[in-house]
């Protein structure tokens, strides 16, 4: 219509420019780090693989490798307690010197006083004498 007039409306095309703009920054940064990440990732699961053959070979060197059988080596007292001691073997070989002293109890005066319960039975009652009535 020719007779309204519609109202200007402020350049626009100069803020859209400005947004897009911004938006293609955004999305290239987000590109980027999409990138850095792939390739992190990338290194962590080669290097997990490598850690896992790693493992592996460990496992199999210790299989590969015998260990020897061990043998049984007689020694004497003497050189047992010079290899242990060292140089103080001279002086503590008499180990019975440090010792304690135990007497010995005499388990036989024990018995004697145990004895025959049964003799014993009627002087620990107190029936001495009165068994004798009841008897006869």
């Amino acid at each position: 219509t020719p007779g309204v007039q519609t109202p200007s409306l402020p350049p626009t095309t100069h803020t859209a420019f400005l947004h897009q703009d911004l938006c293609r920054q955004l999305h290239a940064r987000v590109d980027k780090v999409d990138e850095e990440r792939y390739d992190v990732e990338a290194k962590v699961t080669k290097n997990i693989t490598e850690i896992a053959d790693l493992t592996q070979k460990i496992f199999d060197l210790r299989g590969k490798f015998k260990r020897p059988t061990l043998r049984r080596v007689r020694i004497s007292a003497d050189a047992m307690m010079q290899a242990l001691l060292g140089t103080r073997a001279k002086e503590s070989l008499d180990l019975r010197a440090h010792l304690k002293q135990v007497k010995k109890e005499d388990t036989e005066k024990e018995n004697r006083e145990v004895g025959d319960w049964r003799k014993n039975i009627d002087a620990l009652s107190g029936m001495e004498g009165r068994k004798k009535k009841f008897e006869g």
